[in-house]
């Protein structure tokens, strides 16, 4: 008996070793049940447009801050350089040019442009959620918060097939999206969202051939009801 418990007492240590031996290989190895950064197309540099709103601030002193707004006519207003084109630039593209104007007034400035809101670029989210809706983006925003901002899936969307559809330079580029692996913390598909992007949720497959025979039913039905109160209409007039 005492060598039989003996026995156990070995086998459970070697257990042990063994199972503390594979954790610290797998910690030295980097593993880890987190799933990598959100995957998906690159985020394009921002250009503004009108009525987006900028801050902008010219050192060294006397510090120059104003806050600005992308007129329809693509210009803003800078002091001691006027006009100044910012519709279809990036920030660093407008800070760069302000500081070639102002350079003759104000030696070695240094000019920042900050994004303040972004309202000339917009989302606009479709299909079985709770409001479609196009908004602007005022920040920078993923494909779930922009869900979010609309009620979030009704019960008939097919979440591991919502797509992203977005137009640039003369062709459409779709990508996949994959709310219930989102849900599992899987993120790879949560991209980055710029202006014009369109989000489509689509319905279920069962949703769907409902909605198709709700549709090929429809004028069945109009046609009954409209029987049904002729014939009440009729009845009630004494006909019969």
């Amino acid at each position: 008996m005492q060598h039989r418990r003996e026995h156990r007492v070995r086998a459970a240590a070697a257990i042990a070793t063994v199972a503390w031996l594979f954790i610290g290989l797998c910690l030295l190895a980097g593993c880890s049940s987190r799933k990598g950064p959100p995957e998906g197309p690159a985020a394009e540099p921002y250009l503004t447009g009108p009525p987006d709103q900028l801050t902008v601030t010219i050192l060294p002193d006397p510090i120059i801050e104003r806050a600005v707004v992308v007129r329809p006519d693509g210009m803003i207003s800078i002091d001691l350089v006027g006009d100044v084109p910012a519709a279809g630039r990036t920030t660093a593209e407008i800070a760069s040019d302000i500081e070639r104007r102002i350079a003759r007034f104000k030696r070695n400035a240094k000019v920042t442009v900050a994004l303040e809101r972004s309202l000339s670029a917009q989302v606009t989210v479709l299909g079985e959620v709770g409001r479609p809706w196009t908004f602007p983006l005022e920040r920078e925003t993923r494909v779930v918060e922009a869900i979010g901002l609309v009620g979030g899936t009704n019960i008939f969307a097919a979440k591991s097939r919502i797509k992203v559809i977005r137009y640039g330079e003369g062709k459409s580029e779709v990508y996949k999206v994959n709310l219930d692996a989102m849900l599992n913390g899987d993120l790879r598909t949560n991209i980055l969202l710029q202006g014009g992007d369109v989000i489509v949720v689509p319905p279920t497959v069962s949703a769907t051939i409902g909605h198709w025979l709700g549709n090929l039913f429809y004028p069945i039905q109009r046609i009954i009801g409209v029987g049904s109160r002729t014939a009440v209409t009729v009845f009630s007039g004494g006909t019969f």
